[in-house]
């Protein structure tokens, strides 16, 4: 690197988990940083949105991948299909195909690629080889590939720390399928971003394949333990070696947020050693990097998991835009929160979309199925909470800050591309939840209006909880939507009509009926 100008690197899978976390670093250390993303207005939610240059596409299409490589010295491979469907090996090796050859038309120098160890055992887990194949194809050219061979990655919001998390902090009794007694050797997020920062700062370890790992070799059940005794919490551990890697799926799909889709392959990974071979090799390449020890690692995620801090993902929305009036629907779940998105296509301006919703709630109402609103209330205030009785502070204007019936307005962005308003619940609740509306203006009298439930579940009640009120949730706030663009389109037709018009004449269906 230069010391007049900084190195320009591509970052891909930026709003991933640890993209999101290695952008940062770079920036700190003066690179000159672009980002390969779907979704220009997801990566603008993040604190340090406007310091990189964003390259948007898709890296299934070659060459939107090229447009992001030009002028490019270095390129962080963090792209992964995990959870898009039953072909997701095959996923893999298109796009790992598509950014080596990119990088080789464009003279890229290095490419920098995290993927997982190669698994020990019989049965080895189809998620782990091909994340063992994407570093061949990317190595199947010219440019100088580093790739780095991690286990299990423990950071706050991580799937495995998730995982950790959430079966220990809500099962008093754990059943233990076999994978919990597999070997393994976690490494804290903060040594993974070491080691990626350190890549390009070390010519020597382009070209070389690195198995990094923590301080720490241990199995599944001892973390369960380490976790239970750092949390001062008492947890029995069951064997039951029966368990498949489908039962083990469904089980944890059922007590914690992780979706089937991304728990199967993760757990068919557990079922495989996963341990660093030759810990002499990193250590050699990047002597100033310590291995922190996994009760460390743990502490320093819990750090921020137990902080109000809401995650900046909880921001951003899908990229994908439809053209059709319909109302879109999607549920998923993202660093243990349950999340339902709905977007619809509006035809009025974002400004008067935007102000209907920050006069929803008080007098106006919810729009759609007010009784159950007040019911809720009633129902939040026997129980001790705040209820409806509070109303809103005035019937148009918002500040952040004021409360809103049983919500709290957390945060309130009117400027453009995209507004954005987010409520905090305030009932009582097993667990936290928000409300977020955003508006996309499309054009001068078309926008985008997207609703988001967020829900953080409190241990086992908390998932009980949402499962119970999914059904009604789904119906109470599409019924909302529906009533919202209905509102929004009427307040604009109201709108554009001259004040000062004459009165317009009788449709024919209004007139008298003819007498023959």
């Amino acid at each position: 690197m230069s010391d007049s100008k900084p190195e320009r690197v591509l970052v891909s899978g930026a709003t991933g988990y640890v993209g999101g976390r290695l952008v940062p670093c770079l920036l700190q250390e003066g690179y000159d940083v672009r980002c390969f993303v779907r979704s220009e207005r997801r990566l603008r939610a993040q604190p340090w949105g406007d310091r990189v240059d964003i390259a948007v596409g898709d890296a299934m299409n070659p060459e939107d991948i090229e447009a992001a490589m030009e002028g490019i010295d270095a390129a962080y491979y963090l792209i992964h299909s995990l959870g898009t469907g039953d072909d997701f090996a095959e996923r893999d090796r298109i796009l790992a195909t598509n950014f080596r050859k990119a990088a080789q038309a464009k003279g890229v120098n290095r490419l920098i690629y995290l993927g997982g160890m190669r698994p020990k055992g019989e049965q080895q887990s189809e998620h782990l080889l091909s994340r063992m194949e994407t570093g061949d194809h990317l190595r199947d050219g010219p440019v100088p590939v580093t790739e780095f061979r991690a286990a299990q990655i423990v950071g706050s919001g991580s799937l495995s720390f998730e995982l950790v998390r959430y079966l220990t902090e809500r099962i008093p009794v754990l059943i233990c399928p076999k994978w919990v007694s597999t070997p393994t050797q976690p490494i804290a997020i903060r040594n993974v971003l070491e080691y990626l920062m350190a890549a390009l700062r070390t010519p020597d370890s382009a070209g070389q394949i690195i198995e990094i790992g923590g301080g720490d070799v241990l199995t599944y059940g001892e973390m369960f333990r380490k976790y239970a005794e750092v949390r001062g919490l008492q947890r029995t551990l069951v064997p039951v070696p029966f368990f498949t890697p489908t039962l083990s799926s469904h089980w944890v799909g059922l007590v914690t947020p992780i979706a089937n889709s991304i728990a199967r392959p993760l757990i068919e990974g557990l079922d495989n050693e996963v341990v660093v071979d030759d810990p002499d090799h990193a250590r050699g390449l990047f002597p100033d990097i310590e291995p922190i020890p996994f009760e460390a690692a743990l502490r320093l995620a819990l750090r921020r998991a137990e902080s109000d801090e809401v995650p900046t993902v909880w921001n951003s929305a899908r990229s994908s835009s439809p053209q059709k009036n319909e109302m879109t629907a999607e549920l998923e779940t993202t660093e243990g929160l349950f999340k339902e998105t709905r977007s619809v296509n509006v035809d009025a301006s974002a400004e008067t979309a935007f102000d209907v919703i920050k006069g929803l709630g008080g007098e106006s109402g919810w729009l759609y199925a007010d009784v159950l609103w007040h019911i809720r209330g009633w129902i939040d205030q026997v129980s001790g909470g705040v209820g409806f009785r509070r109303g809103r502070r005035n019937p148009t204007d918002l500040r952040v800050g004021d409360a809103v019936d049983f919500w709290r307005v957390e945060a309130l962005e009117e400027d453009e591309p995209t507004r954005m308003l987010r409520l905090r619940a305030e009932m009582q609740l097993p667990g936290r939840a928000w409300l977020q509306f955003e508006v996309e203006a499309l054009s001068d009298q078309r926008c985008r209006v997207s609703q988001l439930v967020f829900f953080e579940p409190k241990g086992l009640a908390g998932t009980i909880y949402w499962n119970l009120i999914a059904l009604p949730h789904r119906v109470v706030y599409a019924g909302m939507m529906r009533a919202l663009k209905e509102r929004i389109e009427e307040r604009s037709r109201n709108r554009r009509e001259p004040a000062d018009s004459t009165p317009a004449p009788r449709a024919v269906e209004d007139a008298e009926p003819s007498r023959t």
